[in-house]
């Protein structure tokens, strides 16, 4: 149930060799998926080359992304909000340089149990487990 403290976002999961590129924005201490808020009549897709050219300066490759679910955590940067992220596996067409409000690019282990402090809850809690058992069965792609 969506309410007034919901933040709805589209983010990218962009997978190299088990490592999942994260991002931090400025003035923040938690890495997230590069994404964000769709504009006004802006369908997911639009939005999310748009936010990955905006935060990463390079584009996605033509038909790479597919829906791999929906996820919902309290907001890494706004108390009392929940964030609501439709997350997309995707692969990149350029390589990412950290742009506009993103201070820091980092690619994140999935398998490593140590970064959970540098992680938002929905990466953290929600996400990278669901990763985890969707690469086992051979559903990430």
């Amino acid at each position: 149930m969506m309410t007034g403290n919901d933040i709805v976002v589209v983010c990218a999961a962009i997978l190299r060799h088990g490592r999942l590129l994260c991002v931090r924005k400025q003035g923040t201490r938690l890495f997230m998926l590069p994404g964000g808020k769709p504009e006004p009549a802006e369908d997911d897709m639009a939005a999310l080359r748009r936010e990955v050219s905006e935060e990463l300066g390079c584009g996605l490759r033509g038909g790479s992304a597919r829906l791999l679910g929906r996820y919902a955590a309290p907001a890494a940067n706004e108390a009392g909000c929940t964030v609501r992220a439709s997350i997309y596996r995707a692969e990149l067409s350029g390589e990412p340089h950290p742009r506009a409000e993103i201070a820091e690019a980092r690619w994140i282990d999935i398998h490593d149990g140590r970064c959970g402090d540098l992680l938002a809850p929905l990466l953290r809690d929600r996400f990278i487990p669901a990763l985890r058992r969707m690469t086992a069965d051979g559903q990430a792609g």
